[in-house]
């Protein structure tokens, strides 16, 4: 079964630690698919919508140190739940095939880095988005220390670093453990693709990733 038919009318979710790739290979598997005759909506989380795009600007253009790591966690879900209800069920619904650029895994891993229970974020997860979980979430795993020079280059291009980029190093690493525990703690299945290399080694890792996966 080829990539195309094994994600037509699939939720498909890219993740990872910042710098990873992740909006990139978003970009080249959905010109593959559209290629193949799939007709792919696109996501973003936090954001989305109207609504969702407010509470990004909340979580991700202010300082954060502030902020209790609850407060922020249910901020997520609250995108996530309005993200769920407007754009990713009517697609599903519609048998297209949606590509989102991070979920419920973020928030595991990057709250869980500044103190939240992963375990607990998923419980709360389940009454923001009901059953509508991704069919598949790839992580595209990179160093902190790479992944962190790598979005301080995009920084300097888009007028700065956000709100999690700004954090320490330690953090990060954090954020990365977190991501790579995610298959075992995860209710959906979740891929671990290594993200380092060229755009097109990188993309070839991730279909044939997603092509020998069970799901």
């Amino acid at each position: 079964m080829t990539v195309a038919e094994k994600l037509r009318g699939r939720f498909v979710v890219f993740d990872g630690p910042d710098g990873c790739g992740k909006g990139t290979q978003l970009v080249r598997l959905r010109k593959h698919l559209e290629a193949a005759g799939l007709d792919v909506v696109g996501a973003i989380d936090p954001g989305g919508t109207t609504i969702g795009d407010r509470i990004r600007a909340i979580l991700l253009n202010y300082d954060l140190s502030t902020m209790d790591v609850r407060c922020e966690t249910l901020l997520f879900m609250a995108s996530r739940a309005q993200l769920v209800g407007e754009v990713v069920e009517p697609a599903l619904r519609a048998g297209q095939t949606v590509l989102c650029d991070r979920f419920v895994s973020a928030t595991c891993a990057y709250q869980g880095a500044a103190g939240a229970d992963p375990k607990r974020i998923i419980e709360i997860a389940h009454h923001a988005v009901g059953w509508t979980w991704p069919d598949l979430t790839v992580v595209i795993d990179v160093p902190a220390e790479e992944g962190l020079e790598r979005a301080g280059q995009r920084a300097k291009a888009s007028g700065g670093p956000d709100a999690m980029e700004t954090r320490p190093l330690t953090f990060h690493r954090a954020v990365r453990e977190n991501f790579l525990a995610l298959p075992g703690l995860y209710p959906k299945p979740v891929l671990i693709v290594d993200g380092r290399g060229t755009i097109d080694a990188v993309h070839q890792r991730i279909t044939e990733a997603i092509s020998g996966a069970d799901f």
